[in-house]
């Protein structure tokens, strides 16, 4: 067990609700794309320590929310990070606010270490001036960040030479050094191996109990392994939420998985794999 293991809560379903407790509320998003509805009056409430899964058949408008969340496309009604509102905020200034997120294929920087990555990442509200300077050591909260995504002992490779999982655990470690504190994680574990999705899975419980962690996802497996909670969209609305097992026990969302020709199946386990590897 690692010294980030040690000291940090699992997410548990509903969250570390408490004083101090962080959160993020989405009310009524709405985003229209020249006449078409791509996310509907949808509602959310994240809180920290709930590791919330939000899945979705293909065009369901599971991207277009967090696109919507961190800027990067425009949409009424309102996003709020514990009371402070998001919505309208440059992209650059949500990512101030704490709000990160990451992308199907890693953003990293291939040329660099991964410990260059990180420190650049850090550096992020410096000068360029701090950032040419050479650094004496390494920063705790870069050595943190490296314990938690397991890449200590590659933290002077490359990063262009890291396996896929290991660029998307970079990326997430990039946001943790940058102290975000919400993490928008579209489909982490799109095209990696078994084991690869075990150890991201289990990375996703080491930050997920401090944090309000959103994972955009089509892999029902994983989604079952570690979920929390989940949120299921269809044609751009929100049609269930809560546990696992209720939401694959809900009619609505059985329907949508599987058609009504199937609607006897008794859990999203019984849907077809053609219908849950889609892109969203």
């Amino acid at each position: 067990m690692t010294h980030a293991e040690a000291i940090t809560p699992e997410p548990v379903a509903g969250g570390n609700v408490g004083m101090g407790t962080e959160y993020l509320e989405v009310r009524g998003l709405t985003v229209d794309f020249d006449g078409f509805k791509a996310v509907s009056d949808v509602d959310l409430t994240l809180f920290q320590g709930d590791l919330r899964f939000l899945i979705g058949p293909n065009g369901a408008g599971k991207t277009t929310v967090i696109d919507a969340i961190t800027g990067l496309v425009s949409a009424t009604g309102s996003i709020s990070k514990s009371g402070v509102e998001l919505l309208g905020k440059k992209v650059h200034k949500i990512a101030r606010a704490g709000v990160g997120r990451t992308f199907q294929t890693a953003s990293v920087f291939e040329q660099l270490t991964v410990l260059q990555n990180l420190d650049i990442a850090a550096g992020a509200g410096r000068s360029p001036w701090t950032l040419l300077r050479r650094r004496h050591g390494v920063l705790p909260a870069i050595e943190e960040a490296l314990d938690t995504i397991g890449l200590t002992d590659l933290a002077e490779k490359p990063a262009g030479v890291l396996a896929h999982g290991q660029k998307q655990w970079l990326e997430i470690g990039m946001l943790l050094v940058q102290n975000a504190d919400v993490l928008l994680l579209d489909e982490p574990v799109a095209g990696m191996s078994a084991e690869e999705r075990e150890e991201t899975g289990n990375l996703l419980r080491r930050i997920g109990g401090e944090r309000t962690v959103v994972v955009v996802e089509h892999d029902m497996d994983f989604m079952r392994a570690f979920a929390t909670s989940v949120t299921v969209l269809a044609r751009g609305q929100v049609i269930a939420e809560g546990s696992v097992a209720e939401v694959q026990a809900n009619p609505k969302v059985q329907e949508v998985y599987l058609g009504t020709a199937a609607a006897g199946a008794s859990s999203l386990g019984d849907v077809p794999s053609e219908l849950i590897e889609e892109n969203s």
